[in-house]
C-alpha cells in the first residue's frame, strides 16, 4: 500500500469516526415537543373528553338527590252523580316544602259538598284553609332518605372527579409510552443511518484502493456485505418508525371527531430528560413524604367509604320507632291572621315500631360489612402503591447506574474502533475486525437507546402510580 493510499484511508477514518458520532437533524424537519404532545391529547383526544362527562354525572346525581326537597303542589279532586243526583264533589288542593331535618310545611284548601257527604268532610261553603308542619321525632329526625341522598350525591361528585382523574391519567400515560416508542424509533434510524453513511464510506474507498491495485478485491466484497446488512437493518427500522408514527397518530386529534396524522418530517424531542420530568410531574420522589391522601385513588375509596357512612347511619336511625306527628291550624279566612287560633286545629301522630327490627338490623349489619370491606381495601391500596412507589424509586435508580455504565462502554468501544481503524490504515489489521469493532459499538449504541427508553417509560409508571394527570 502506497503512502498516498495511507493518507487517503486515514482521513476517510477520520471522518467515519464524526459520522459514528453525531446524529445529524435535518433543517427541513419540525420537532413536536413532548409537552407539546401531552397538551394536545388532554385538549382534543376523545377518551379525556368521555372522562370530563364522569363530572355531569356527578351533577345530574346531586341535582336529582336536591329534587326530593323541591316544594310540592297537589290536586285531587272526585266527584259522584248518579240518577241526576249529586252525591259529592270534593276539592283537595294540597302545597307542601320538605325541609332538611324531617319536618315539612303544608298548606290546605279543601271544599266539599254534595247529597251524601261524609260527615267528616263538610266544610263552609267557602271551603276550609289549614296550614301546619308534620314533623318525625324519632326515625327520620337527624336522618333520613332525602338528607342521605343529598349527602351522597355530594360525595358522589366529589368521588367522580377522582375517578376522573385516574382515567385521564391512563389515556395519558398509553399516550407517553407511545411518544417514547416513536422516539426510541427514531433514534434506531438515525443510528443505523449513520452507520450505513460510515458503510458506503468505506466501501467506496476500498473499491477505489482495489481498483488501484492497493488492496486485494476481498476486501471490497466484504465491505459491501457489511454495507448491505446496514443497508437492510435500516430499512426494517424505518418500517417500525413508521408504525410507531401511526400509533402516536392515534393520540392526536383536532377536535373530538377530526384526528391528524403526522406528515414526513415531524420528528419527535430528542433531548428530553428534564422535559418528561417536567411534563409529567416526576422530578422529585420520596415515598416517605409523599401525602397518599391526596392520591386520587385513595380519594375515590375515601368519598366511596363516607358515602357507605351515610348509608351505615340512615340504617341506625332506621332502628328507632316512627314517631310522626302533625298539627295544623284550620281558617275560613287566611288572610287574617286572628283567625288562627288553638281551639280548630287537626293534628294527628302515628307510632309504628317493629317487634323484632329483624329486617332494619339486617340492613345495618350489612352496611357495616361493606363500610369494613372498603376500610380494608383502602389500607391494602394504600399499602400497594407505597410499594410500587418504592420500586419505582429502585428501578429509576437501576437505570441512572446502567446508564453511566453503558456510556462508558460506548465511549471505550468508540476508541477500540478508532485505533482499529488506524491500525488497518497502516496494514496492521483487517477490514473484518474493524467490521467487528463498528457492530460492536453500534450494539452498545443501540443499547444506550433501549435502556433510555426503558428510564422513560419507568418515568410514566410513576406517573401513573402516582396517578396525577394536572401535572
Amino acid at each position: 500500500m502506497t503512502l498516498k493510499n495511507k493518507a487517503f484511508l486515514t482521513t476517510c477514518f477520520v471522518i467515519l469516526s464524526f459520522f459514528g458520532t453525531a446524529v445529524g437533524q435535518n433543517a427541513d424537519t419540525t420537532v413536536l415537543s413532548f409537552s407539546e404532545y401531552i397538551g394536545y391529547v388532554k385538549k382534543f383526544h376523545p377518551i379525556v373528553k368521555q372522562a370530563n362527562l364522569i363530572l355531569n354525572e356527578g351533577e345530574a346525581k346531586l341535582m336529582k338527590a336536591r329534587g326530593m326537597f323541591d316544594p310540592k303542589l297537589a290536586i285531587d279532586t272526585e266527584k259522584k252523580v248518579f240518577k241526576n243526583t249529586e252525591y259529592y264533589n270534593k276539592l283537595n288542593t294540597t302545597f307542601k316544602i320538605p325541609t332538611w331535618y324531617g319536618v315539612e310545611l303544608k298548606a290546605n284548601f279543601e271544599q266539599n259538598d254534595g247529597s251524601f257527604l261524609n260527615s267528616e268532610a263538610n266544610v263552609p261553603n267557602d271551603g276550609l284553609y289549614s296550614a301546619g308542619i308534620s314533623v318525625s321525632l324519632a326515625q327520620g329526625l337527624l336522618i333520613n332518605k332525602r338528607m342521605a341522598a343529598v349527602k351522597q350525591a355530594k360525595l358522589f361528585k366529589k368521588q367522580v372527579k377522582a375517578d376522573r382523574d385516574i382515567l385521564v391519567s391512563s389515556i395519558l400515560s398509553e399516550a407517553a409510552k407511545s411518544y417514547l416508542s416513536w422516539l426510541k424509533r427514531y433514534n434506531q434510524v438515525k443510528i443505523y443511518e449513520n452507520f450505513l453513511k460510515n458503510a458506503e464510506f468505506r466501501f467506496n474507498s476500498i473499491k477505489r484502493s482495489v481498483v488501484n491495485g492497493d488492496m486485494a478485491a476481498i476486501d471490497s466484497t466484504e465491505a459491501r456485505i457489511t454495507k448491505n446488512i446496514r443497508k437492510l437493518d435500516l430499512i426494517k427500522s424505518r418500517v417500525q418508525f413508521t408504525q410507531a408514527t401511526l400509533e402516536l397518530s392515534n393520540f392526536l386529534w383536532l377536535d373530538d371527531r377530526t384526528p391528524l396524522e403526522l406528515q414526513a418530517g415531524v420528528t419527535p424531542q430528542v433531548n428530553m430528560q428534564d422535559e418528561i420530568d417536567i411534563t409529567l410531574g416526576t422530578s422529585t420522589l420520596n415515598s416517605n413524604l409523599l401525602n397518599l391522601d391526596n392520591h386520587p385513588k385513595i380519594r375515590s375509596l375515601d368519598y366511596k367509604y363516607q358515602i357507605l357512612k351515610v348509608d351505615r347511619n340512615l340504617k341506625m336511625n332506621q332502628l328507632l320507632p316512627q314517631v310522626d306527628f302533625q298539627y295544623n291550624f284550620l281558617t275560613e279566612s287566611p288572610n287574617l291572621i286572628s283567625s288562627y287560633s288553638t281551639t280548630a286545629y287537626k293534628s294527628g301522630l302515628l307510632v309504628r315500631f317493629p317487634l323484632f327490627l329483624r329486617k332494619e338490623r339486617g340492613a345495618l349489619q350489612f352496611a357495616k360489612i361493606k363500610l369494613q370491606n372498603t376500610k380494608y381495601e383502602i389500607d391494602a391500596t394504600r399499602l400497594s402503591i407505597k410499594n410500587k412507589l418504592s420500586g419505582i424509586q429502585s428501578e429509576l435508580a437501576s437505570f441512572t447506574e446502567q446508564n453511566t455504565v453503558n456510556k462508558t462502554i460506548v465511549e471505550d468501544y468508540e476508541k477500540m474502533l478508532s485505533a482499529e481503524e488506524r491500525k488497518f490504515s497502516i496494514g496492521e489489521s483487517s477490514l473484518f475486525l474493524v467490521n467487528s469493532r463498528e457492530s460492536k459499538l453500534m450494539e452498545a449504541r443501540l443499547k444506550a437507546i433501549s435502556l433510555e427508553n426503558q428510564f422513560f417509560n419507568t418515568k410514566v409508571k410513576l406517573f401513573v402510580t402516582l396517578s396525577n394527570p394536572n401535572n
